[in-house]
């Protein structure tokens, strides 16, 4: 009998976060926006795996190390589908989608270089919109400009 392994099978991680169902195109900029490449844990990664509910997806696994809110809502604005998975001596303690919260504050920088925000030592703070189209945006308090998520340059 002739089986083929049809599945790549990952080591589970005894204590950390599993970031899953991330857009196969933003799984490095979610890897680069956590600063993943300078930790010293383990990460597993991959992209374009098959996924039934969205086509092709990614997963990062990252050894000891749980997410703040800073970091969920970075998360968010570049992976809104992302589930979060907490485990804690190989059992899930917490699973949950990430939310995209009302307002940012700090993490973006505004795309207007006339933004007061981009000329003092000002804080960037944004209200978190949907255009016409349910297409993400963020309004700056400050200028009142609106920005696409293909403008959104994390600090």
């Amino acid at each position: 009998m002739n089986t083929k392994r049809t599945e790549l099978k990952v080591s589970a991680i005894r204590n950390g976060t599993v970031i899953d169902h991330i857009p196969a195109e933003s799984v490095f900029q979610v890897f680069k926006i956590l600063n993943l490449d300078a930790s010293d844990k383990q990460v597993y990664f991959g992209t374009n795996l098959e996924s039934k509910k969205y086509g092709k997806k990614g997963l990062i696994k990252i050894s000891d190390t749980y997410f703040k809110p800073r970091e969920t809502n970075k998360i968010a604005l570049v992976a809104p589908n992302a589930t979060l998975i907490e485990i804690k001596d190989y059992d899930v303690v917490r699973k949950g989608k990430v939310r995209l919260p009302h307002q940012i504050d700090g993490i973006v920088k505004c795309f207007n270089p006339k933004c007061v925000t981009n000329n003092q030592k000002v804080s960037t703070s944004f209200l978190v919109t949907q255009d016409h189209k349910g297409e993400m945006k963020l309004f700056c308090k400050y200028c009142e400009k609106t920005m696409a998520k293909e403008n959104i340059e994390f600090i």
